[in-house]
């Protein structure tokens, strides 16, 4: 436990620790119970986990989660500057949240998780605060696959799957799509480890020639599930399938994989891709929102 957590605590309490194997511990089981919503919550443990402490820069990540009637209700992570992540909660249980963060000195950026527990936590902390919140102006919809189902026909071409061979390729890719979506891209060899991006797997879709168009990664296998993230094809080259071939090859790699569960994110303003992902087989879980607190 957290040195600012080590008093005794009421039976409905959230507990807060920096020790994520303690987290995943006594949380783990509650997170595989939902794994689709609980997706921000498993990945992002795991990255600590797998990486240290240290590896997102300065500060160290936290951990918490809420128990009432002695079973886990609830669970977030904060990470360096600020980024506050959370399982679905009601009102009551992100008011109390947000009073606990608050007694304890913590100062969150930002909030994000499915939109009414993103919603009521930006209200509990104004509250508790007086600090504003600001909605993101992007908004996604969390998708979970039903049943695979592959476009007909298939874009000639084919799957290649990149490997640590292809370091430089991929920060292009990846450099693409985060410039497309407003996130910072990768820079160098030497700062890509500490990147999002860093343990994903990725498969570009190939014309015959060779010419590379698409591209589609996946996280690692966690509690039996894989997020397929990123998805990105150049604007020039949009409207001839190529994006859903390399979702298909993806999708397919993570149930080989051994992946019960997959899902994907999409922009809920993009009409296009949704409608792409539920072509395949993804079917709507919840929308996710985020607020920036100012």
């Amino acid at each position: 436990m957290r040195a600012d957590d080590s008093r005794p605590v009421a039976p409905d309490h959230w507990h807060l620790v920096d020790d994520v194997g303690e987290f995943l511990r006594r949380a783990g089981e509650f997170l595989r119970g939902r794994p689709g919503v609980h997706v921000m919550q498993s990945t992002w443990a795991e990255r600590v986990r797998v990486r240290g402490v240290g590896a997102f820069g300065p500060g160290t990540p936290s951990f918490g989660f809420l128990e009432q009637g002695g079973q886990v209700r609830g669970t977030f992570y904060l990470l360096p500057p600020g980024s506050l992540g959370l399982s679905p909660l009601t009102p009551p249980q992100a008011d109390a949240l947000a009073a606990r963060l608050a007694a304890l000195g913590h100062a969150p950026r930002s909030v994000s998780a499915d939109q009414d527990t993103a919603t009521a936590f930006a209200d509990a902390w104004r509250r508790q605060t007086g600090t504003r919140p600001e909605p993101r102006d992007v908004r996604v919809r969390l998708y979970r696959l039903g049943t695979l189902t592959p476009p007909e026909p298939m874009p000639a071409g084919r799957g290649r799957v990149l490997g640590e061979q292809d370091l430089e390729e991929v920060m292009h890719w990846c450099g693409e799509f985060a410039r497309a979506v407003g996130e910072a891209a990768p820079t160098d060899a030497a700062s890509w480890p500490r990147t999002r991006f860093a343990d994903k797997r990725y498969t570009l879709w190939e014309t015959p020639d060779g010419t590379p168009v698409s591209v589609a990664g996946m996280n690692p296998l966690i509690g039996g599930q894989i997020q397929v993230d990123i998805v990105y094809t150049p604007p020039h080259l949009r409207g001839h399938g190529y994006a859903a071939a390399a979702v298909t090859e993806v999708t397919r790699a993570a149930l080989a994989a051994g992946a019960q569960d997959v899902v994907l994110f999409a922009d809920r303003s993009n009409p296009t891709s949704n409608a792409l992902y539920q072509r395949l087989g993804y079917r709507a879980a919840t929308d996710w929102g985020a607020y920036d607190f100012t």
